[in-house]
C-alpha cells in the first residue's frame, strides 16, 4: 500500500496544529495585561450583585427530570407510530401497557404535587 498520501496529511495536520497553537502564544501574549473590567466576571454584559453561589430549589430539578421521563416517552412512541400498522394487535396492547405505565408515574408525580408551582 502507498502510505504517501497519509503521511502528507499527518505532516499537515501536525503543521496546522503547531501553526494555530503558536500564533495563540504569540497573539495572546500581548493582551495579558489585566485590566478591572477584563478580571469582572460575564454575565450577560451586566454587572454581578451578590453571590453566584445562589441555592436553586429542588423544584427546578424535579421539574427537569419529569420532562426528560415524560420527553423520552416520545422517542419510544415515535418509530413504535412508524410500523404501527405491521405490528398489528400484540403491537397495540403492548404500547397501551407502556403508557399505562407512564400514566401511572404521571399520576403519582401529579397527586405528590410535583407539578404545582409556588
Amino acid at each position: 500500500m502507498n502510505f504517501f498520501p497519509v503521511f502528507v496529511y499527518f505532516i499537515l495536520v501536525v503543521g496546522f496544529a503547531g501553526l494555530m497553537t503558536g500564533l495563540t502564544l504569540l497573539l495572546g501574549s500581548l493582551n495579558k495585561h489585566p485590566t478591572p473590567d477584563k478580571l469582572m466576571p460575564y454575565e450577560s454584559g451586566m454587572i454581578p450583585i451578590g453571590s453566584a453561589r445562589v441555592r436553586i430549589p429542588i423544584h427546578f430539578h424535579l421539574i427537569a427530570m419529569l420532562f426528560l421521563v415524560f420527553d423520552i416517552e416520545v422517542a419510544f412512541i415515535y418509530p413504535w407510530a412508524l410500523i404501527f400498522k405491521s405490528l398489528g394487535l400484540m403491537g397495540v396492547i403492548e404500547m397501551f401497557v407502556f403508557i399505562g405505565i407512564l400514566l401511572v408515574g404521571f399520576l403519582y408525580a401529579l397527586k405528590r404535587g410535583a407539578f404545582v408551582w409556588e
